[in-house]
């Protein structure tokens, strides 16, 4: 009787306690459907509302926008040149759109924004564009976000995006600079056809297996590759942060990659290779192709001693006689700190250390790095590379060149012996492709674009050489110095003819191939 007793109260309060939780749940259901609710109908008014600016918009203009998100376009960068260019096809393509930039530049107007372009890149468009300026780009600042960076920016591009749309509503929406968390705000909220150009993913397998194998790098910091747990964390925030990068960037119509190694990361993470296509950037390759390679047979004897004394290290009677030009080592990029400005010093001085101290040598080396700075943080960076200098005895030899116009950059190429890169799994590598339609040997960094898609045999011949230490640089640097006359006008010979690839008229054909499906859209 008794145990009958204690199995009835058991029921009863398994019983009671059932109906308590249906007590909670239900309001709770009821609430969260209540919101869901509230929150669709918001977003479709911000929807609607958003589409009654549009239908605004083309009313006052007359006809369809293509607005591209470039909060740096007054920069000088690779991606720049890719913004600019793509503007003057679709400008020539489609006289009856109008087009838009949304930047975050501020202190400057829209005419010398556009006269930086044509003194940078040679770049003169057809006819004027409108300019959006935004108030927040703090927002994707890195240094605004010391830790979760990668999120931070993506949400914080998410704000960003909100005031562009909210300045401006297009017809077609294109991020030029990798911000894909951009994508779904235009494309859900705006109601925009939406492509992307992108130059480099912003997480990639290549970063998980630095943080996994727990080797330090700019984006690795010393203190989490040290510790296994903080790795494991890190790999965990990686990988889910991937999952959202995929899902947004796969909201894109069309998508257009630099290079063969992002087109690989691209598709293994948006998962969209019906929509997806390698679109190599301009580059001003013409310009420099018009130079003739001059000068071999001149220097053939300061070369070969210049090669000798850093290959080998000896002294030879008699060297006071020989040729004293300068050589220069030029290195295009800007001062940011994936392009490992410090790994470019350090390894000029060791090539330095190969030759005793002496009248020859050292002194008919330079090492000359030009680049644009985007903000402070850039800026303190060259004070810091200035210092590293100081700290190797190499700053006499060492020249900064900050945003210079393109016919100084032009000249100091043209002028250079060595062409020096060493990004990390550089996305594609402008700076290089210059170099190699200047006449200079290119050094780059055995890894990325450079690798599978610059410096790459061509027709049987050599184009460049590739390298990834500091030991590494420094030998092939003396390695190239040391060529005949003869094997380096053959290198340099076959890498201009293979430059050809990546010219602005390939560029244009194949940028408006990609953007034809949404661009006959709009003017219908």
């Amino acid at each position: 009787m008794a145990a009958h007793d204690q199995h009835q109260h058991l029921s009863l309060c398994f019983c009671d306690l059932m109906r308590l939780l249906w007590a909670l749940v239900l309001p709770c259901v009821c609430l969260s459907l209540l919101l869901t609710l509230v929150l669709v109908l918001l977003l479709l008014g911000v929807r609607m509302w958003l589409r009654g600016r549009r239908r605004a918009r083309w009313a006052q203009d007359g006809g369809p926008a293509v607005a591209f998100f470039h909060p740096y376009c007054n920069a000088g960068g690779g991606g720049e040149r890719v913004l600019w260019c793509a503007l003057r096809t679709l400008m020539h393509r489609y006289p009856r759109v109008s087009f838009v930039v949304y930047t975050g530049d501020q202190g400057v107007t829209g005419e010398q924004i556009l006269e930086g372009a044509r003194q940078r890149f040679n770049i003169r468009l057809p006819r004027p564009i409108t300019f959006v300026f935004l108030r927040h780009r703090g927002l994707v600042e890195a240094a605004s976000y010391p830790h979760f960076t990668l999120l931070g920016q993506s949400a914080g591009s998410m704000f960003l995006a909100w005031e562009a749309l909210t300045a401006l509503v297009p017809d077609l929406y294109v991020d030029s600079m990798g911000y894909a968390f951009t994508l779904p705000i235009f494309r859900y909220l705006g109601g925009c056809k939406v492509a992307s150009y992108v130059h480099y993913p912003t997480v990639s397998t290549d970063m998980l297996s630095v943080v996994r194998e727990r080797n330090p790098r700019f984006n690795n910091a010393d203190f989490i590759s040290r510790n296994p747990v903080l790795s494991a964390v890190k790999v965990l925030y990686y990988c889910c942060f991937a999952l959202l990068y995929g899902l947004a960037g796969s909201c894109s119509d069309v998508i257009m990659v630099n290079s063969t190694w992002t087109l690989g990361h691209i598709l293994a993470l948006w998962r969209s290779p019906s929509r997806t296509s390698i679109v190599y950037p301009p580059c001003d390759v013409q310009a420099f192709l018009d130079v003739p390679l001059e000068g071999e047979d001149e220097d053939e004897d300061g070369w070969e001693q210049l090669g000798r004394e850093l290959g080998s290290g000896e002294e030879e009677e008699g060297a006071g006689g020989r040729d004293r030009k300068c050589h220069s080592i030029v290195s295009v990029g800007q001062f940011r700190p994936e392009k490992d400005h410090q790994l470019q010093i350090r390894a000029f001085r060791k090539l330095l250390d190969r030759k005793e101290e002496g009248p020859t040598g050292q002194e008919s080396l330079r090492l000359v790095l030009i680049g644009g700075c985007r903000n402070q943080e850039d800026e303190e960076r060259v004070l810091m590379l200035r210092g590293l200098c100081q700290e190797l005895g190499v700053s006499g030899r060492v020249d900064f060149k900050l945003n210079v116009p393109f016919e100084e950059l032009k000249k100091e190429l043209v002028d250079a012996t060595i062409g020096l890169h060493t990004m990390w799994n550089e996305h594609f590598g402008i700076g290089v492709v210059e170099c190699m339609a200047a006449g200079t040997i290119v050094l780059a960094h055995k890894s990325g674009g450079p690798k599978l898609d610059i410096v790459v045999p061509y027709e049987g011949g050599q184009t460049g050489f590739l390298a990834d230490s500091e030991d590494g640089y420094a030998a092939a640097m003396a390695t190239i110095l040391a060529l005949t006359p003869s094997a380096r006008l053959e290198i340099r010979r076959s890498a201009r003819r293979s430059v050809e690839r990546f010219s602005d008229q390939e560029f244009e054909a194949c940028f408006l191939a990609a953007m034809e499906s949404l661009m006959t859209k709009l003017e219908r």
